[in-house]
């Protein structure tokens, strides 16, 4: 009886040690991340009169149907090396009024918005040389509770693993 079942073990291990299947977790918190970013640096609204100020890009290639982008606008910069970012969508108070940024997305483009309570015409600081940062999520963690504040630019890409060293520029 213990031949057999010698045997029998050692094909069992055999088999199950050369099965493949789907990768598991990996990265910092246990996420198999193929995410990305990139950067729209200095670009300026377009107005057209039936969505009113807007960026429009095209994503190529394609994300994948439950993929989620995130955009940040660069507010601010503390020092060369300390941007600061705003999760779109997000309001600004000019003493103009009110600005808000807010964007849509599709697996194929997204565009992003702009809008106010007054004449954006005459605050084009607000309209034009504007700098996002564009984050796709895989969509695999979309139906998972997520434990990140997608507010802190940098919590984002710490939870997603994600290296913003060398952002590809698109635009």
């Amino acid at each position: 009886m213990k031949p057999i079942f010698l045997f029998l073990a050692t094909i069992a291990v055999a088999v199950f040690s050369s099965c493949e299947g789907p990768q598991g977790p990996s990265g910092t918190n246990g996420t198999n991340v193929q995410s990305e970013v990139f950067e729209l640096r200095n670009v300026s609204f377009i107005y057209n009169p039936t969505d009113g100020f807007n960026i429009y890009r095209t994503l190529t290639p394609n994300i994948l149907d439950a993929d989620v982008l995130l955009i940040y606008r660069l507010t601010s910069v503390i020092d060369s090396n300390t941007p600061v970012w705003k999760l779109v969508p997000n309001a600004v108070y000019a003493t103009q009024g009110e600005i808000n940024y807010d964007f849509d997305f599709s697996k194929e483009d997204f565009k992003i918005y702009v809008s106010g309570t007054y004449d954006l015409n005459t605050t084009p600081q607000y309209l034009n040389n504007q700098t996002f940062r564009i984050v796709i999520v895989p969509g695999y963690f979309s139906g998972k509770k997520v434990l990140v504040d997608k507010s802190d630019y940098k919590a984002v890409l710490k939870y997603y693993n994600i290296n913003d060293n060398n952002i590809k520029e698109v635009n």
